[in-house]
C-alpha cells in the first residue's frame, strides 16, 4: 500500500487549467484516467487525509504510485481526451466503462425507410451510420437539440411511430417545428429523406458548406423582402454555428500525425509529442533534454526525430524506459524519456515547432521507414495550428514543472552547492549568495541590483537595488565597482556596531547589509570581476569569495586568472549560478524600466518656473504626450486648468516650441480693418 503523500505534486506546480490527469500503479500500468475543468482543484481532492475519502477514492490512492496530467484549452476537450484514453487503456479504476459499454454515439438508421437520429451505445449494428463517439450522453442530445431544428428528422422509437400514424396526429416535436412529422405525412419519405441526407452531410464534415448554403438563402430571402423567412434562416444558421464547436483535441477523421512542441532555455529543454491515430490523441510522449552545446529549435526537432524514430525502428521505444538513451557521438542532446502514452509508427505526417537544417534527408528516411510518403512541416493554420499550440502549452508546463522540482529539490541543491565549493576551491558551501548585475541604455538612467539565494533558493525579502551614481554611466566596469563598494560599506558599517551587529537597535528589525555572502556572483567576464574585487580590496574584504558569469559560453571568471572555469553543462552547480544570474538581470531591468519611464514622462518639464507635479500630471493628461504639447499654441496650453499665459509660455520655451505666441491678427493698414 503506497502512501499517497510520497507523490503528491508540489505545493504550485499543477496548473489551474482544464485538463486530463493519469494515476498510474508501481508497475506503470494506468489505474485510473480522470478530467477537470481545474487540474489543481481536483487533483487536491486526492490528497486530503486518507480515512475522509470515499473506500473507492482511498483505494485509488493507496495503489497508484505515481501522478500525470496533460493540459488542454477547455473542458470538451479533456472530454474527448479522457475517453481517448479510457479506451487506449482500459484502466481499473473506472468502473462505469466496466460492463463493456462503450460511449454514446449519434446513429442514425439509414436501413429504415423512414430513418431515425437516435442515441446508442454498445456494438455497431449494420444499416446504422454513427457519428462519434462523444464522451458524454449529455453533449450528444445538447448537439441534437440544436440541429433538430434546422433539420426535422424523426427520433421517435418504431412504437411511438406506429401510434402517431394510426391516430393521424403527431407528437410534441411535430407541434414545435422539432420534426417534419413523415408519420402523419407532413413530408413524404423522400423528402424526410433528404432532411436525413443534409443532416449526415453535415456531420460528416460539410458543415460550413451547409451554412454557406444557408446564408445565401438568407440573403435572397432579405432582397424579395421575405422577413420572417430570412429571420428563420438566421436563427438556423446561428443554432448551426453553435453546434460547430471546434475540438482541437479531436482533428478530422483520417488524419494521422505526431505533433511535436518544444520549451527550452539555455541548457534543458522540454519535449512533448502527442500521437493523433484517427483523428484522435491516442499518446502523449514527455522529454528533458540537456542540451550539450548550443542549439537552435531547428537543430533540437531534427537530434530529436531521428532518435525517436531511429529506435521505433530498432525495436520499439520499450516499455516504461527509465535509463536514459544517449544519442550518436556529438548529437548535442540527452534524452529522458518520460512514461505517459505509447507510439505505434512513423505516422503520415510529423508536425513540428521550427523545420529542422536537413528536413530533406530527414523526410526522406522517414517515407523509406514508413514505406509510403510521410510530410515534415510546420502547420500555418487550422486545426492543426491549434493542436500545435495545446502540445507547446503542455511543453511549458512540463518544462516549468521540471524547473520546479530541480529547484525545489534538496538533494539537487546540496549538489549543486557542493559543486561549487569544489569547482571554486572554497573553504565551505556558498550558503549565501548574492549577485549583481547593472543596467542601462546608453549610460542613461544606470541602475544596479543584488539578489540573495539562501541554500539555494530565492529570499526575496533580502533583495536590493542601487541607483548607480558615478559620472561615467556608460562604463559597467565603474558602474559594478561602485555597487560592489557601496554594497560591502554598508556591511561593514552595519557590523561595526559592538552589541546587536545584525540588529537595529531602533527598530528591532535586522539590518539590512548585516550578513555577508559566502561568495559574490557578477553578471560578466573578466573586466567585472576585476572591478568588482578592486572594491573589495579597497574595503579590506577578504573573506568572500567572487566568481563572474559570462552569458556567451556560460564561463566561471575568478579574480587574477587568466582562463575560466568550465563546469559541465549538466552541473546541478552551474545551473544554480544561472539562475542566480537570471533572478538579478530580471530585477534589474524592472528597475531600469521603472526609472525610464519616470524620466520620460517629467524631465522636460522639470524646473519651469510656477509648474509643479499637479500642473504637469494635468498638461501630460490633456495633451497625451510631450510632442503633442510642444506643438500647441499658447492659448491651446491655457486652456488647461490652472495654467496661466505666462506659464505657458514658460513651458513652450522649456520646450524649444516655435509657437511660444500666438500671430496676432492682421490690420488693412488703409481702413483698419480685420485683414482675415
Amino acid at each position: 500500500m503506497a502512501d499517497p503523500s510520497s507523490y503528491r505534486p508540489a505545493p504550485g506546480s499543477v496548473p489551474d487549467a482544464p485538463g486530463v490527469y493519469v494515476f498510474r500503479d508501481g508497475t506503470g500500468r494506468v489505474a485510473y484516467v480522470g478530467k477537470a475543468k481545474s487540474l489543481r482543484s481536483r487533483l487536491g481532492s486526492y490528497f486530503q487525509d486518507v480515512g475522509a475519502l470515499h473506500p473507492r477514492t482511498r483505494q485509488l490512492v493507496t495503489t497508484a504510485a505515481s501522478v500525470e496530467w496533460t493540459v488542454v484549452t477547455t473542458e470538451v476537450e479533456a472530454l474527448q481526451l479522457e475517453y481517448s484514453w479510457i479506451k487506449e487503456y482500459d484502466p481499473r479504476f473506472n468502473v462505469k466503462y466496466r460492463d463493456d459499454k462503450s460511449y454514446p454515439s449519434l446513429a442514425v438508421t439509414v436501413a429504415e425507410a423512414v430513418p431515425r437520429l437516435q442515441v446508442m451505445r454498445g456494438p455497431k449494428k449494420k444499416g446504422v451510420r454513427y457519428f462519434g463517439p462523444y464522451a458524454h450522453a449529455w453533449a450528444i442530445r445538447e448537439t441534437l437539440d440544436l440541429l433538430l431544428r434546422v433539420f426535422p428528422a424523426r427520433t421517435c422509437s418504431a412504437g411511438v411511430f406506429r401510434r402517431a400514424a394510426q391516430v393521424g396526429r403527431p407528437c410534441l416535436l411535430g407541434y414545435i417545428d422539432k420534426c417534419s412529422a413523415p408519420c402523419v405525412g407532413r413530408v413524404t419519405p423522400e423528402q424526410h429523406r433528404a432532411i436525413v441526407d443534409d443532416f449526415c452531410d453535415f456531420m460528416a464534415g460539410g458543415a460550413t458548406r451547409y451554412v454557406k448554403r444557408l446564408e445565401k438563402s438568407m440573403a435572397v430571402a432579405a432582397q424579395t423582402e421575405q422577413y420572417e423567412r430570412a429571420a428563420r434562416l438566421r436563427d438556423d444558421i446561428g443554432a448551426l454555428k453553435r453546434a460547430m464547436e471546434k475540438q482541437t483535441v479531436v482533428l478530422a477523421d483520417g488524419t494521422d500525425a505526431d505533433v511535436v512542441a518544444i520549451a527550452e532555455d539555455q541548457l534543458e529543454a522540454a519535449v512533448q509529442v502527442f500521437h493523433v491515430r484517427g483523428g484522435r490523441v491516442r499518446g502523449q510522449r514527455g522529454y528533458v533534454v540537456d542540451k550539450v552545446e548550443p542549439l537552435t529549435t531547428g537543430e533540437l526537432v531534427g537530434q530529436f526525430l531521428a532518435q525517436a524514430y531511429g529506435d521505433e525502428a530498432g525495436g520499439g521505444w520499450g516499455d516504461d524506459l527509465e535509463i536514459d538513451r544517449r544519442m550518436t557521438p556529438g548529437a548535442g542532446v540527452t534524452l529522458r524519456p518520460g512514461k505517459l502514452g505509447q507510439s505505434d509508427d512513423v505516422p503520415r505526417e510529423v508536425l513540428v515547432p521550427a523545420m529542422p537544417p536537413n528536413a530533406e534527408v530527414l523526410q526522406s528516411w522517414l517515407c523509406e521507414l514508413r514505406g509510403t510518403n510521410v510530410t515534415l512541416r510546420v502547420p500555418q493554420r487550422g486545426d492543426k495550428r491549434a493542436l500545435l499550440g495545446t502540445v507547446e502549452r503542455n511543453a511549458k508546463q512540463a518544462f516549468a514543472l521540471h524547473k520546479t522540482k530541480r529547484a525545489g529539490d534538496l538533494t539537487a541543491r546540496s549538489l549543486a552547492l557542493a559543486e561549487l565549493q569544489d569547482a571554486l576551491d572554497l573553504r565551505e558551501a556558498p550558503l549565501r549568495i548574492e549577485c549583481f548585475d547593472v543596467s542601462h541604455v546608453q549610460g542613461t538612467n544606470v541602475v544596479a541590483s543584488m539578489v540573495v539565494f539562501e541554500d539555494g533558493l530565492a529570499r526575496k525579502s533580502e533583495y536590493r537595488r542601487f541607483a548607480v551614481r558615478g559620472d561615467d554611466g556608460a562604463d559597467d566596469t565603474a558602474s559594478m565597482r561602485e555597487v560592489v563598494r557601496r554594497r560591502f560599506a554598508r556591511h561593514l558599517e552595519d557590523s561595526a556596531s559592538p552589541v546587536t551587529p545584525h540588529t537595529d537597535p531602533e527598530t528591532g528589525r535586522p539590518r539590512r547589509f548585516a550578513y555577508p555572502p559566502q561568495l559574490v556572483v557578477v553578471d560578466g567576464g573578466a573586466p567585472q570581476v576585476a572591478a568588482a574585487q578592486a572594491a573589495l580590496d579597497e574595503l579590506g574584504v577578504d573573506d568572500v569569495a567572487l566568481v563572474g558569469l559570462a552569458k556567451r559560453l556560460e564561463e566561471l571568471w575568478l579574480p587574477d586568472q587568466d582562463d575560466p572555469v568550465i563546469l559541465p553543462r549538466t552541473s546541478e552547480g552551474l545551473y544554480l549560478l544561472q539562475r542566480v544570474r537570471d533572478e538579478a538581470h530580471r530585477f534589474a531591468i524592472a528597475y531600469h524600466r521603472q526609472k525610464r519611464s519616470a524620466s520620460m514622462t517629467s524631465s522636460a518639464l522639470d524646473g519651469i518656473a510656477g509648474l509643479g507635479e499637479t500642473r504637469r500630471k494635468a498638461l501630460l493628461r490633456h495633451f497625451g504626450s510631450l510632442q503633442r504639447l510642444e506643438a500647441a499654441t499658447v492659448e491651446q496650453v491655457q486652456e488647461v486648468r490652472g495654467i496661466g499665459r505666462r506659464t505657458a509660455e514658460a513651458v513652450l520655451a522649456a520646450l524649444g516650441s516655435g509657437a511660444a505666441e500666438a500671430p496676432g491678427p492682421a490690420f488693412d493698414p488703409v481702413t483698419g480693418e480685420v485683414v482675415a
